[in-house]
């Protein structure tokens, strides 16, 4: 067997950008070069100054547009990540009692958040196996339903629609969706993520797009004397986000890099061109996995693949482990299958930055490592 170490694919088959991780994810040159041009007026300065909150205008308004929002949503954002957000929904989103459908590692998180505060009721959770996801089911005693929109941990997409019947308000967790999959803002009330996905940027910030109810529900529970460290105060974010900053500093490159990012696609033609893009990658990645004759889609149903996340399995002949280490000695990076999940699989991001021409390549890259180990 030909080792890692020594097998060469050749430069024809290579992507031209070798970068497929699933978050961070691939940057593109153009927002790099935007931050450098900046970077002396931009990064080092205050972030309670026009220079920055301006900055954070652009991003605001931009997802706005990108989103379609209609009338009275707002953009909230604060420092932290979704897993921030999480602790803060328990706080400021969540009345008494929520539903959460679980359906691999990412989508069981928020629920366990729920579980572990003291002052909620035990949450009513729908579970799937993995490689699919389960249906909300209306229930009068829930006042919040947490969705996922993309697993990223097992390569699941689901419609986002609001459960027939239901009356509270309908949270969803895009984090890796966002950008690179369309959504209609009637069917949600709080849709949050971060941007080291789609976005291109990095972690450690939360954007929440949130309705009339939503918002609501946050000065509501806020005005109700319920304790809530001013980290994770959703009202506090409301209110710094009306004035285009955060509670404590942000990562100032990483606002501008998203702004880069929402720009391109705004310009380009909104959430159509981005998630136009992720959906050609998958296309080419699952219509080749169904045609191999080693690979083979982990998603058996097709409405259920992702178009911004693929995992592949493997026939057990071929080590997925091996092709994931062969590919990365030359170059294409993190196609490595989710750790926790334990498959013989490679998992590839499609977000909208990765072009679709590096999608094929990659499929080529794969067929040439099979073929010589």
């Amino acid at each position: 067997m030909t080792s890692p170490e020594t097998l060469k694919i050749p430069a024809a088959l290579l992507p031209r950008d070798g970068r497929f991780g699933s978050g961070p994810s691939k940057v593109r040159a153009e927002q790099l070069s935007a931050l450098v041009a900046d970077g002396t007026t931009y990064m080092g300065t205050s972030h309670r100054q026009a220079t920055v909150r301006n900055k954070v205008g652009e991003v605001r308004d931009g997802l706005a547009a990108l989103f379609n929002l209609p009338d009275g949503y707002e953009v909230l954002l604060g420092n932290g990540g979704t897993t921030c957000f999480w602790d803060a929904a328990t706080f400021h989103l969540v009345a008494e009692q929520s539903q959460h459908l679980t359906f691999g590692e990412f989508s069981s998180k928020f629920a366990s958040c729920v579980k572990e505060a003291p002052h909620l009721k035990e949450p009513m959770i729908i579970k799937s196996e993995v490689g699919t996801h389960p249906l909300a089911v209306a229930d009068d005693s829930v006042d919040l339903y947490a969705l996922t929109q993309n697993e990223t941990s097992t390569g699941v997409m689901m419609s986002i629609q609001r459960p027939s019947g239901a009356q509270g308000l309908v949270a969803v967790d895009a984090t890796s969706a966002a950008g690179g999959l369309l959504v209609d803002p009637s069917q949600f009330d709080c849709y949050y993520f971060a941007p080291q996905k789609s976005f291109a940027s990095d972690g450690g910030l939360w954007l929440a797009l949130c309705s009339p109810a939503a918002i609501e529900r946050i000065e509501t529970l806020a005005s109700s004397g319920r304790w809530t460290p001013a980290f994770l105060d959703l009202k506090i974010a409301l209110d710094n986000s009306r004035l285009n900053q955060t509670y404590n500093t942000p990562a100032l490159a990483t606002i501008h890099m998203l702004a880069s990012q929402v720009k391109w696609m705004n310009d380009n033609g909104g959430l159509e061109f981005s998630a136009g893009r992720s959906r050609t990658s998958a296309e080419i990645l699952y219509t080749w996995a169904e045609a191999s004759p080693f690979a083979t889609p982990f998603v058996s149903n097709p409405t259920q693949r992702s178009n911004v996340v693929g995992t592949i399995d493997f026939s057990e002949d071929i080590d997925a482990n091996l092709i994931a280490k062969i590919l990365r000695a030359n170059g294409v990076v993190d196609t490595d299958p989710y750790r926790k999940l334990g498959r013989n699989q490679l998992r590839v991001a499609m977000f909208p930055s990765v072009d679709s021409e590096d999608v094929a390549s990659l499929c080529a890259c794969i067929n040439y490592i099979v073929g010589n180990i």
